[in-house]
């Protein structure tokens, strides 16, 4: 059975953790004591209501304000597939916390208050989706029950969203009409929208297509952990363990260790201990090759006929996280996959206008939430693919090297 990784971004109280509640209560994915618990907690239990929301708002001063701080993760499973969701926050000030959940999703559920169309936060995690490359897009127009259900409303928002889509090249684009709150067309297609002929949430969620996500052309292993036991019945084990995020090796494979460019053949492959002809992303494995070379956390082991960028300095689209503003010539410290370097920030190219897509050339610094192009360049060389080829080996973290808290997400160009 796959797994589905899809995250809910949207405005502030567009229904974000009510809809994913209403999935996992309609879903009966929800245990009988979780139940209880939301059920005493549930501000309008005088009506027999129950607050879905409280199953992902897990912070107290989330449930105090009533809106979503933190990214929460949430997990349930049908017959047909698994899915973990990640709850993005709504808040400006939380835009941040909206990358991180995103960084590995294959869906995006994009909520839309139909009460208020599209606005300048739903603009925002557009972008941010189409930077992050999620392949698939859902725009769920929530609150219809507000609307009277209305059709027209619901087609006046198809139509302004269409040109966000349009000017961001997103993917596959899917509009759905909901009410999270008395779940009509969340898991089943109710009366309240027999004008909607398309399928429900749930429903979509189920069969959407995935084999497009995992990239088997471009092989990339990164090496995470050298093994080397040095005991007797060991003497001359040598394994590199990590993770393949595309591609597929073989036995016998001729490879290129990058940054150092020495080469050599897979001469084993193990999963589990055992010994296999043939592994494939998203696997993890351990590596053995015919010569005695180098190899170290953060190296990258590739097939000698389809390589990877090694270079310095590079461009890239910046989310700046960071509390401090970043001011060209910051250093920091950066890391792509298991690969960790220092690195200075060497200009900022132009801020982008989330509202208007408007490029601000050369601005002077980046404030928290703002998204900039930047030229950064790094200690040593990194083996690295455009994010657009692929997100697993395009994507970098900047490090504040005091602290070690991550103060921006890459997007290599």
């Amino acid at each position: 059975m796959d797994i589905l990784r899809f995250i809910t971004a949207g405005s502030v109280d567009d229904g974000k953790s009510t809809l994913i509640g209403r999935l996992l209560y309609d879903s009966k994915s929800i245990l009988i004591d979780q139940l209880q618990a939301i059920e005493k907690q549930s501000k309008n239990k005088e009506e027999g209501e129950i607050d879905l929301a409280l199953l992902t708002d897990g912070l107290r001063a989330e449930r105090e304000q009533g809106i979503t701080i933190d990214v929460a993760y949430k997990y349930f499973s049908t017959p047909k597939r698994k899915f973990i969701i990640a709850d993005a926050p709504g808040h400006i000030q939380y835009t941040r916390n909206m990358v991180t959940g995103a960084s590995n999703a294959e869906l995006a559920i994009i909520l839309v208050d139909a009460r208020n169309g599209v606005v300048e936060q739903t603009r925002r995690h557009s972008i941010i989706t189409s930077l992050l490359n999620i392949p698939h897009v859902v725009v769920a127009i929530n609150k219809m029950d507000l609307v009277n259900y209305s059709q027209d409303v619901y087609n006046n928002i198809v139509i302004d969203y269409e040109k966000v889509a349009n000017s961001l090249e997103l993917k596959d684009v899917k509009y759905i009409p909901i009410s999270a709150l008395n779940g009509d067309n969340i898991v089943d297609k109710l009366d309240n929208l027999s004008w909607y002929e398309g399928e429900s949430l749930l429903h979509h969620l189920e069969n959407i297509e995935l084999d497009s996500v995992i990239n088997l052309t471009d092989a990339r292993f990164c090496v995470q952990y050298v093994i080397r036991p040095q005991v007797a019945d060991l003497h001359d084990y040598r394994g590199y363990a990590g993770k393949i995020i595309s591609g597929i090796y073989r036995k016998g494979d001729k490879i290129i260790v990058q940054p150092s460019g020495i080469e050599s053949t897979i001469k084993a492959i193990e999963i589990g201990g055992k010994e296999i002809d043939e592994a494939f992303a998203p696997q993890s494995v351990v590596l053995h090759l015919e010569d005695d070379i180098d190899v170290c956390r953060g190296d990258m082991i590739i097939h000698r006929d389809n390589q990877p960028k090694t270079e310095q300095e590079f461009e890239a689209l910046v989310c700046w996280m960071g509390n401090k503003p970043l001011v060209p010539g910051n250093k920091y410290f950066l890391q792509i996959n298991s690969k960790v370097v220092r690195s200075v920030v060497k200009d900022i190219e132009y801020k982008l206008d989330v509202n208007t897509l408007q490029k601000n050339y050369s601005p002077e610094k980046a404030e928290l939430n703002d998204i900039i192009k930047a030229t950064i360049k790094t200690a040593s060389p990194v083996a690295f693919d455009s994010y657009k080829k692929l997100r697993q080996n395009g994507g970098a973290i900047l490090i504040d090297e005091t602290s070690c808290v991550t103060v921006g997400a890459c997007m290599i160009q």
